[in-house]
């Protein structure tokens, strides 16, 4: 059931979308985001799922911003890997506003895991948990996005081993530290041009593609 209060939320998060210049929202799926932002602020009340813990900052910081990463995720990429998925940013909003994909996020926290199992329960997602370490996993995808993980070099050099030939290694940092991540990354990554993302603090989503193997 759909209340007034999933409705102003989904109004709301329209709204910032429009400031920040971004295609808004269908009704359906902004009602789905205001789901995901009323289950979020729940758990967070006993789980610390983010430090972000008020419906704001919710929609400004992290469904904005992880909005922004779906839409400009390049075309033609079938499998997503979210490493460190953490609460699910930005994995499950790109689930949400890229239904084609086939996402799969990485959680090795054992509640935060739980968190992403029901949110995908409540929202109705086909996405995949997985409840371990991103880099203990040995398929690859064409894309694997990491924001805001901890031991954020080293994380990046692990997640871009699981980066496909021809696949992207999709970072949402900023301009002072993507120089040391692009480094961690290594060699056989050609990147783009950086998009810049909603919000303060040069927030920005770096593109590599995979053009060859790892050393």
């Amino acid at each position: 059931m759909t209340g007034e209060g999933d409705q102003g939320v989904a109004e709301r998060l329209n709204s910032l979308l429009a400031t920040a210049c971004l295609p808004q929202l269908e009704p359906a799926l902004g009602l789905r985001f205001a789901r995901y932002c009323s289950l979020l602020l729940r758990w967070n009340a006993r789980v610390n799922l983010t430090a972000i813990r008020d419906e704001e900052g919710v929609l400004s910081r992290h469904f904005v911003e992880s909005i922004a990463c779906a839409q400009a995720l390049p075309a033609g990429i079938a499998s997503l890997l979210d490493f460190g998925s953490g609460a699910g940013f930005p994995g499950i909003p790109i689930a949400l506003c890229r239904p084609e994909l086939a996402v799969t996020l990485a959680e090795s926290q054992g509640k935060k895991a739980a968190f992403l199992q029901e949110a995908l329960r409540v929202l109705e997602l086909d996405a995949t948990v997985h409840s371990g370490r991103g880099e203990t996993l040995s398929e690859q995808s064409d894309c694997v996005t990491l924001r805001a993980v901890d031991h954020m070099a080293q994380a990046v050099k692990a997640a871009a081993a699981l980066v496909s030939p021809g696949g992207w290694l999709a970072l949402l940092t900023t301009g002072l530290e993507l120089p040391v991540l692009q480094a961690a990354a290594g060699a056989g990554l050609a990147w783009i041009e950086p998009v810049k993302l909603p919000g303060a603090d040069d927030r920005m989503l770096a593109l590599g593609r995979r053009v060859s193997l790892p050393a």
